[in-house]
């Protein structure tokens, strides 16, 4: 392999290692904040080098191909100009945001010029296949040493490494569809061991699913799998088989260790009840829609969610979050309907290009429908799931979105492959030119937002002690881990009400 594939294997390799295992890290910053710092370097390079490279193709493709990333780009970063928010570090968030949905479709794009999807399709099957194999593997240990001290609640420790279960739950929600292509198309879908472990590992991960009753991935990847045996019917068996297999595998899994073993050794059945309320979220939903109708069709401003006037009285009463617990609500209440109309569009953009494909495909009977299949329910699950519980602004479910949206934009292509990404368009100056001032523009505007990026990481540092020792509200992750800042100015300390302006 070249060094070019060494580096791709060798940067998805280290996302999961982070996302995964940062407990296990000597991370300066801590698992979470360190997880934000790394999908900063990544959407920065992804960016960078993304851009120039597409810069030397034939412009009206490339704009056919990349236009509804840079409409929500632009909406994320040019709404915030006309809110009324006097937050600090206004553009942080909305940098995060241009950068991850400009950067999935012009890697997508990048990737299918070069008609590269399968090869992204095996490196990234194969590692996430791996890294869950051995996450799954020390599930089992913990379950071990709990089932030998009577922990009467398991999932107190299962699913364990991240903050919070939901932010496990939303990338359990982005693989669990991907793991039938790790028997169906990577290179070791032959090897009976490789096989073995794949049924293995995605067996722990439903039965982690099961255990910590993760309403969101289940309504998630209910909607995304119907989708898909809707969209291709009977073209789709061979992932269908593979991923309701590994669903009843993860049952008798949950059946043998949640319910078998713990009757065996103490009486007790490790069950958790199915939570059939709303969780304390319908108040957090009222209160972002009403901030969604105060500047319609402007939002309140980025991060405003953390420091506006509360609005309605049963929020106000609630349990804070430092989010509504939907990312579409939160988007319309900071940034606005326009903001969502951008996100719809682009929305429609990815679901047309799919038809299209899926009609293609299913025309010449092409044996990579199980992949568009798979990368099309891994989406949708992923998204609806948003739309229940804010995951997607935690940075393990970005890092994985990043790769899986990516990846399927390419797969969606639609459109010429004269113009390889090894072909260099010869022309004018001006077209010779036209790549790198897009890469010294997309370089400085990066180096901006970085930089702001570390002072709001400082800022929140210096922060810290006061946030622990007169807020009692405990930790409330959103961009940072100590995501509630900044806050409310009341509940800010004085120096920093006083000081607070729009950057």
């Amino acid at each position: 392999m070249t060094i070019k594939n060494w580096l791709g294997w060798f940067a998805v390799a280290f996302g999961f290692l982070l996302v995964l295992f940062a407990d296990f890290l000597p991370l300066p910053l801590g698992g979470y904040d360190s997880q934000r710092m790394f999908l900063v370097v990544v959407l920065i390079a992804v960016v960078s080098i993304s851009i120039p490279l597409l810069g030397w193709r034939e412009p009206a493709e490339i704009a056919r191909q990349i236009w509804p990333g840079m409409l929500v780009a632009i909406a994320f970063i040019s709404l915030p100009v006309f809110s009324a928010s006097v937050t600090q570090y206004l553009w942080v968030e909305p940098g995060m945001y241009a950068l991850f949905f400009l950067g999935t479709i012009i890697a997508g794009s990048a990737i299918a010029l070069k008609s590269a999807e399968r090869y992204w399709v095996d490196v990234f099957v194969t590692v996430a296949l791996a890294f869950a194999f051995f996450y799954g593997a020390l599930s089992i240990v913990i379950y071990v040493y709990a089932m030998l001290d009577n922990v009467p609640e398991l999932s107190a420790y299962i699913p364990w490494g991240f903050i919070n279960i939901r932010y496990w739950s939303h990338v359990a929600t982005w693989l669990l569809p991907l793991m039938p292509l790790g028997v169906l198309v990577v290179p070791l879908e032959n090897q009976r061991l490789w096989r073995a472990l794949v049924a293995l590992t995605a067996a722990i991960w439903w039965w982690l699913v099961i255990v910590s009753m993760s309403r969101g991935t289940m309504f998630g990847l209910t909607f995304g799998t119907l989708l898909v045996v809707l969209l291709f019917g009977q073209s789709v068996k061979p992932w269908a088989f593979v991923f309701f297999r590994y669903l009843v595998f993860g049952v008798l899994a949950w059946l043998l260790l949640s319910v078998f073993v713990p009757s065996l050794l103490s009486g007790d059945i490790q069950a958790r009840g199915i939570n059939t309320t709303s969780s304390g979220r319908v108040p957090l939903w009222i209160e972002a829609w009403a901030m969604s109708v105060q500047q319609l069709p402007l939002g309140l401003g980025p991060q405003s969610w953390l420091t506006h006037d509360v609005l309605t009285e049963p929020f106000r009463k609630s349990t804070r979050f430092g989010h509504p617990h939907n990312m579409y609500l939160m988007w319309a209440a900071e940034y606005g309907w326009l903001l969502m109309l951008a996100l719809f569009v682009m929305g429609a953009a990815g679901f047309t290009r799919l038809w299209k494909k899926r009609t293609a495909l299913m025309a010449s009977a092409d044996p990579s429908i199980p992949i568009l299949a798979a990368f099309a329910a891994s989406v949708a699950a992923a998204l609806v799931h948003a739309g229940v519980s804010a995951v997607f602004i935690a940075p393990a479910s970005m890092l994985v979105g990043l790769c899986v949206l990516s990846i399927f934009w390419a797969l969606v292509y639609i459109g010429t492959r004269k113009t390889g990404i090894n072909e260099v368009v010869h022309g004018s100056t001006r077209r010779t030119l036209v790549p790198v001032v897009l890469c010294i523009l997309t370089l400085v505007g990066c180096g901006f937002w970085a930089k702001e990026v570390w002072r709001y990481e400082q800022a929140m540092e210096v922060d810290l002690p006061y946030y622990d020792d007169h807020i009692p509200v405990g930790i409330m992750p959103r961009f940072w881990l100590q995501g509630y800042f900044p806050r409310a100015a009341e509940l800010m300390p004085p120096m920093e009400s006083n000081s607070s302006s729009r950057q």
